[in-house]
């Protein structure tokens, strides 16, 4: 018998769960407090990057990031606060940045990153969905020789690496200058348009019967006898068997039963524009000792940086933007941004970059898809077949191999 699952958030990580669970026959309503125009998912840079790149909490980035902040350059703002939960989560993202601990992470990433792309190509192949997607790797450029010679002590394999000169590289590489120190194009690595992933997987779930409830925002949950009777919006209540929490940063709902999630609330910035086709990208072009992303698509070019911590500022600070800008073109030849948009949006980051998944330990009808964090593109088609596998089968957390291995409840974010 179908079940009525109700999720709390339109991002990536709702729409997700909500395909794979109408595609094992449940029934399954999306509630979000906005129209579905602009979440955070369509700032994504576009990038499936769960392959030989490491997460942010990895061995070397405190001393890196400090090198970058007496430059000027760094992409990490922690600004002044007195919320202990940011101090809290700081000291476990350093604990994070370990040997051992990158060493899983890589593992369950490329794992995790095999699964999300199969079931994005699945999805493109059987609803005939426009993602944008190219399997055309990603060019990690070094401005630091001393990164570049570590990382080509790692890329050995040429079946992951091709190693580059800049000449070999310069035609899709496109406005970057040759005073780089090096270039390796990361095979594996895909990208995608974040917009047409939202607004194709939007309309593929109305065609399925997926109802969408907007412009509401749950604010409490009704409890009766260890379970989630109804969630209770601005509007009205809602009744449903299971409820699944997927509401990026805010973690109030969590907090209503008791679970305090360790996630924190991450600004990033995006810069969208057109550019002269001559000097566009051909590839994902990532500065990774800079942590700026350039993704070419359709149309444009969007450029991705920055992480700015203890804030709740949700307005575009342009000084951030002329930053990112000012960074970049130390590297890059002149040129133009034609029609520029500029973004900012909060990214729900663990410290270890494991993605908080799972029934919670109290009321099990209530499941959590959160803490996806800039890897929500890189993993939300992934986790929303898991989350949906642990709903249909009535499974609790320890009866998921996935759950147990991935979600960031048992991967050392408690």
């Amino acid at each position: 018998m179908a079940q009525d699952v109700l999720i709390v958030g339109g991002g990536i990580a709702g729409v997700m769960a909500a395909y794979n669970l109408n595609k094992l026959g449940e029934n399954v309503t999306i509630v979000d407090k906005g129209d579905l125009s602009d979440n955070t998912s369509f700032g994504n840079a576009g990038l499936l990057s769960a392959w030989e790149k490491p997460p942010l909490s990895h061995p070397g980035v405190i001393g890196d990031t400090l090198k970058l902040m007496v430059q000027g350059k760094s992409p990490l703002i922690i600004n002044p606060t007195l919320d202990l939960n940011v101090y809290k989560w700081l000291l476990k993202f350093v604990a994070s940045s370990s040997r051992s601990r990158l060493k899983k992470s890589l593992i369950l990433f490329e794992k995790y990153g095999d699964l999300n792309l199969r079931e994005y190509l699945n999805i493109i192949k059987k609803e005939n969905a426009d993602f944008d997607l190219h399997q055309d790797g990603v060019y990690l450029v070094f401005t630091n020789k001393q990164n570049y010679l570590t990382k080509l002590t790692q890329a050995k394999d040429t079946q992951k690496y091709e190693v580059l000169s800049y000449e070999e590289a310069r035609d899709n590489m496109g406005f970057v200058k040759d005073n780089i120190e090096g270039v390796i194009n990361l095979k594996r690595n895909v990208r995608l348009d974040p917009k047409c992933v939202m607004e194709s997987m939007y309309e593929i779930l109305r065609k399925r019967g997926v109802k969408f409830i907007l412009n509401e925002e749950i604010v409490d949950w009704e409890l009766e006898n260890g379970k989630i009777k109804k969630a209770v919006g601005k509007n009205q209540s809602y009744k449903s068997d299971t409820f699944i929490l997927a509401s990026g940063i805010d973690t109030k709902l969590a907090s209503k039963v008791g679970t305090n999630l360790m996630l924190t609330p991450a600004k990033g910035y995006n810069i969208t524009f057109q550019m002269d086709e001559s000097i566009k990208p051909k590839q994902c072009v990532m500065f990774g000792d800079l942590f700026i992303i350039c993704t070419p698509r359709k149309n444009d070019v969007r450029l991705t940086s920055k992480l700015e911590l203890a804030t709740k500022d949700k307005e575009v600070m342009q000084k951030r933007i002329r930053s990112i800008v000012n960074t970049l073109k130390n590297y890059t030849i002149d040129f133009e941004m034609k029609n520029p948009s500029t973004w900012a949006g909060f990214r729900p980051l663990t410290p270890n970059d494991m993605p908080l998944i799972g029934r919670d330990e109290n009321y099990k009808n209530l499941v959590y898809a959160m803490g996806y964090g800039w890897l929500g593109m890189t993993f939300g088609g992934a986790l929303g077949r898991i989350i949906a596998d642990l709903i249909h089968r009535d499974l609790d957390n320890k009866q998921s191999d996935d759950i147990m291995l991935f979600s960031g409840f048992y991967q050392g974010c408690l």
